[in-house]
């Protein structure tokens, strides 16, 4: 592969790394936005938990190994809060991914139209 690789011109080398670099953020990106999902819906559900239980329940919220006793009204607000910045995150990791997909298209049509005179037979 790396043979055939270099076998083609530079700019259409550089063209095809760049591809794989964009191709590996979208990669990232994906990533990022399914923790985040997945930490969105947790907090989501603790929340519903928590509303569920009684105002004078005894709470335990987690810092580090610790469990330290707290107060309902503040562990859900914190909990809010927490939701709030991780929609925000979302938002912000589906527009990168639009942009990156965005990018790769385009780096593909340009290296489409590179390849295109090279498959081709000179007459």
């Amino acid at each position: 592969m790396s043979d055939e690789l270099s076998k083609l011109p530079p700019n259409v080398q550089e063209r095809l790394l760049r591809l794989q670099q964009l191709q590996q953020t979208l990669q990232s990106i994906l990533q990022q936005k399914q923790q985040v999902d997945m930490e969105k819906t947790e907090v989501e559900q603790t929340i519903a938990e928590l509303q569920k239980t009684a105002d004078e329940a005894v709470i335990y919220k987690a810092i580090g190994s610790l469990l330290v006793k707290a107060e309902k009204p503040k562990v859900i607000e914190d909990l809010v809060e927490r939701k709030a910045l991780l929609d925000t995150r979302t938002t912000v990791l589906a527009r990168q991914e639009e942009r990156m997909r965005s990018q790769i298209k385009e780096a593909q049509t340009k290296l489409q139209e590179e390849l295109s005179p090279v498959s081709q037979p000179s007459s």
